[in-house]
């Protein structure tokens, strides 16, 4: 018995800055990415999460627009949330994940299943959470980090964090500049009109105001400038110019089993896209939202508590190819977690939305934890989700459409955990049910326009291992996933575009004293490019298979001064392959990293 409860409260001692990942989530699997992952894999969330979970992706070449597929859904059925806040795209519902700098995130978890009712629209495949920690404590550290790299590939951070018990602060500057003409393997070619480059800059302050208050600041910028890259059978000068800035004011209450959060938040995006780069002449698309977010928990006793959010939500947009539409949204949340005895925990959650123009699903959620013996946990969760139309859905013209309805989807989820000191294994199989997809196709004026039509089913397993032992001076650390998925589409019977079948990664790292070696390789399956799924270059593309390999050495490390240097070379095989049909990867590759810390 005594076991048990240890495993439980091995649990709960996991570190998540979002209070509803922690106490709300007990039959839910969530995955944290530490700092130590998200040094190996600095800069590009595309990276990190290729190599280090279940999630596949699809760019438009290296540093171009990167699209998510959890689980066999789409781009815009993944939230990304930001301290607890969904900032999806109000224009086309979905998050460039090449636009998201991991350096400035304290961690990074990743929330397998349908979240509609915590985190709104769009957590139908699961969400990304990206986490600013803020550390009320006596310090001051900062870190600098530069680096160079193939493709004349420049970049410069610098993060610093300092406050004491009763106020902390921390900025985190990035920025990243590539010429990005990688020569295209097995061709004369080079990737012309790729290079990029982009700023991200993150503050985050927090102060006592009294013995029960706290406020906090959270401020996050990001502006980049890319030029689209070409394909393979046609070059391109275009170039894309976009911001988004998010700013959010937290008031924090603790008093006895009461807690009490306000936030107010403003998210701005803009888009210039310039179809000729040596042009003036761009179409233009902006949004700006306020948000108004409130959260009440009620601990009643150790084993249950309540909570409520409610929130409201005012967007405007305004662009070349939509006049200035307008969304008001309001939502009221309730999460209950109750813990009978020390082997069982369950959740009950409800939604409501309310939105301007149209009917908005009522949404809900259950999930349950139980350690059924000392090192083995179930977890189960069955929930039903939404998504929206977006912006581009609704108003664009031409082809916006006012008659969509939002995307529906019915999700269960059953998950098997193996504890043990120092081994790991999850194992999880899915089903999930999406009516009223929303597709964007050619009417027969060859205009195209969204309209409701899909019935979609995805279905898989994924296995996640993580395994780390110490002998003497030595370390060893190993981690892979491997994932079966199907989605398909129930009118045709057809494997959805974009989705492979098979999909794995590993990573292995070795520590001793000075120096650390590690070795990453991702596997990525067959994909059909075509809804008829056929076989062959205009209709498939082939699996690949693409590894990387570091070494970082510190030359002195005490407890004020820590000096290490590092590289990595990426695709060590040159292997040939495309993402996306008829767009180049890069060949093998090179970035050097020197960090300071003080």
């Amino acid at each position: 018995m005594q076991a048990q409860i240890n495993t439980v409260q091995k649990l709960d001692a996991v570190i998540l800055s979002d209070s509803k990942l922690k106490n709300y989530a007990s039959g839910i699997k969530i995955e944290k990415l530490t700092d130590s992952v998200l040094s190996k894999n600095a800069m590009s969330l595309t990276n990190l999460l290729a190599f280090n979970s279940n999630i596949y992706f699809k760019e438009n070449g290296a540093g171009m627009v990167s699209s998510p597929s959890f689980r066999g859904t789409t781009a815009s059925q993944t939230a990304v949330i930001w301290n607890g806040i969904n900032i999806n795209s109000q224009l086309n519902g979905q998050t460039d994940f090449n636009t998201v700098n991991t350096s400035n995130y304290s961690s990074i978890d990743i929330r397998s299943g349908g979240g509609s009712v915590q985190y709104g629209s769009g957590s139908i495949g699961g969400s990304i959470h990206l986490n600013n920690d803020l550390n009320f404590s006596d310090h001051f550290n900062t870190t600098i980090k530069t680096g160079y790299g193939s493709f004349n590939s420049k970049n410069l951070g610098f993060n610093s964090s300092f406050g004491s018990e009763l106020w902390t602060a921390n900025v985190g500057v990035t920025y990243v500049d590539s010429d990005n003409d990688y020569k295209y393997l097995g061709t004369d070619e080079v990737n012309e009109n790729g290079e990029f480059n982009n700023l991200n800059m993150n503050v985050n302050l927090g102060v006592f105001i009294s013995d029960k208050d706290i406020l906090k600041l959270y401020h996050q910028s990001y502006i980049g400038e890319r030029n689209f890259s070409g394909t393979l059978i046609g070059p391109s000068r275009s170039k894309y110019e976009d911001e988004n800035f998010r700013t959010m004011l937290e008031w924090s209450r603790i008093s006895g089993e009461f807690s009490s959060k306000v936030k107010v938040v403003h998210l701005h995006e803009m888009f210039k896209y310039f179809e000729n780069k040596d042009k003036d002449n761009y179409s233009l698309g902006k949004v700006n939202t306020l948000l108004i977010n409130h959260n009440f928990n009620v601990r009643f006793n150790e084993k249950l508590q309540f909570k409520t959010i409610l929130e409201y939500s005012n967007s405007i947009g305004n662009g070349d190819s939509f006049e200035e539409p307008v969304r008001n949204a309001f939502s009221a949340t309730a999460l209950l977690n109750h813990k009978p005895n020390n082997l069982l925990s369950y959740g009950i959650n409800l939604r409501q939305d309310f939105t301007t123009g149209g009917e908005r699903p009522f949404v809900f959620s259950v999930d349950a934890g139980f350690d059924l013996f000392e090192h083995y946990q179930i977890q189960i969760n069955g929930s039903k989700n939404y998504r929206i139309p977006t912006f581009n859905d609704l108003y664009w013209q031409p082809g916006g459409n006012l008659d969509l309805v939002p995307e529906s989807s019915y999700q269960i989820d059953l998950g098997q955990n193996f504890n043990y000191p120092n081994f790991n294994v999850k194992l999880n199989g899915y089903y999930i049910n999406t009516k009223d997809m929303i597709q964007w196709q050619p009417d027969t004026s060859n205009v195209w326009s969204p309209i409701n039509i899909g019935e979609v089913s995805n279905y898989g397993v994924e296995l996640e291992v993580k395994s780390h032992y110490n002998i003497n001076e030595h370390q060893f650390n190993v981690s892979g996933h491997y994932s079966y998925t199907v989605s398909e589409d129930l009118e045709t019977n057809k494997q959805l575009i974009y989705v492979p079948f098979h999909k794995g990664n590993l990573a292995l790292a070795y520590n001793y004293k000075a120096v650390t070696v590690f070795y990453q390789h991702m596997f990525n399956g067959d994909v059909f490019t075509t809804a008829d799924n056929l076989e062959g270059r205009f209709t498939s593309l082939n699996g690949y298979d693409v590894g990387n390999m570091g070494c970082n050495y510190t030359f002195f490390k005490n407890t004020k001064n820590e000096l290490e240097t590092g590289i990595t070379l990426q695709n060590i095989f040159n292997e040939v392959y495309e993402n996306v049909a008829f767009r180049p990867m890069p060949n093998r590759n090179f970035n050097i990293q020197i960090n300071y810390k003080f």
